[in-house]
């Protein structure tokens, strides 16, 4: 088996003191292979960047959100305030409520907040951990469809039934193995092609189709799929028309409106490296005129800390995508 290529170096003070390997794919706005690094057709645990698939699953299992409560239920959240106000609607609106979340408890992913909610002598919860959006919307679904709520993350549960047939059908591809996310819920592996194919498939699909409907809450709303401070609201402020998604483990995937579209994954799963790369994969697709240079510039590199300043930079191997 071919080894991936490096994507990102870590230099300090002048030398690289380390390499994450991975692959990347870019599509033309045709569909066509644009940029290739590695092995773009094995296949991954996208991790969270299903979300957006599982919720287009989710509406068509009948589940009437939209706004910024579908991008809540398509996102990943902070754990902010206002995303633990729009769960506790999502539930209430199915006469549910935190009891019958079965994501595990968590600290909120916002800085920020998790020092604030420890102030106040709070501490882990449910209504916190970054996926209770998608988790409230999943059991809205099985509501809304009279399906049972206490095994909704049950591989053979309707409702997951139906999450695996739209990332089959949206990626292309049939899922190559099931797994467990880390909020519990089944997860399908495809390949970071189809993911990227999935992504293109939101973007083009027709104003009002539950496709469309996902990627425009969340284009619309990027606070409300990651949060305020959240490398992807930064991207999707600074390129209109732009749809990014996370999932953990290095992935990134993304769409432009005309059907450009890309998904990046890291081998060794650092997320430290996974933004640098996108913002990479994004230039080498075009973005250049018409976005906030600035945003792009920054999120571009990381910076590497010693003492009490920077001494280098996570960013771009060189030549990645040349």
């Amino acid at each position: 088996m071919d080894v991936n290529p490096v994507l990102v170096e870590v230099e300090r003070s002048g030398f690289v003191e380390s390499r994450h390997r991975g692959a990347a794919i870019g599509l033309a706005a045709d569909g066509a292979v644009a940029v290739r690094a590695g092995d773009a057709d094995a296949p991954i645990f996208p991790r969270s960047a299903n979300k957006p698939m599982q919720a287009v699953a989710m509406l068509r299992g009948g589940l009437e959100l939209d706004g910024e409560l579908l991008a809540l239920a398509a996102g990943s959240h902070s754990g902010e305030d206002f995303h633990v106000e729009g769960v506790e609607k999502i539930l209430a609106s199915a006469g549910l409520g935190a009891g019958d979340l079965r994501c595990p408890e968590s600290w909120p992913l916002d800085p920020a907040t998790q020092q604030a909610v420890a102030r106040t002598g709070g501490g882990l919860s449910r209504l916190r951990m970054n996926c209770s959006g998608k988790h409230a919307a999943m059991l809205a679904t099985c509501v809304a469809a009279g399906w049972p709520t206490d095994s909704y993350l049950d591989a053979d549960h309707p409702l997951q039934r139906i999450v695996r047939e739209v990332v089959e059908e949206l990626a292309g591809e049939p899922a190559a193995a099931v797994g467990v996310d880390g909020c519990g819920a089944p997860l399908f592996a495809v390949s970071i092609a189809g993911v990227a194919r999935a992504f293109r498939a939101l973007v083009l699909a027709e104003p009002g189709t539950h496709e469309r409907r996902v990627a425009d809450a969340m284009r619309t709303h990027p606070q409300w799929t990651s949060g305020t401070r959240r490398e992807e609201r930064q991207l999707m402020d600074a390129v209109p028309g732009l749809l990014v998604k996370c999932g953990a483990e290095g992935v990134d995937a993304f769409a432009f409106a005309d059907g450009r579209a890309g998904a990046v994954k890291i081998d060794d799963g650092a997320m430290r490296a996974r933004t640098p790369v996108t913002v990479a994969l994004l230039r080498a697709l075009g973005v250049r005129d018409g976005s906030d240079r600035i945003v792009l510039d920054e999120l571009a590199t990381v910076e590497v800390r010693g003492g009490d300043g920077g001494v280098g930079a996570i960013r771009p191997a060189p030549g990645v995508f040349e």
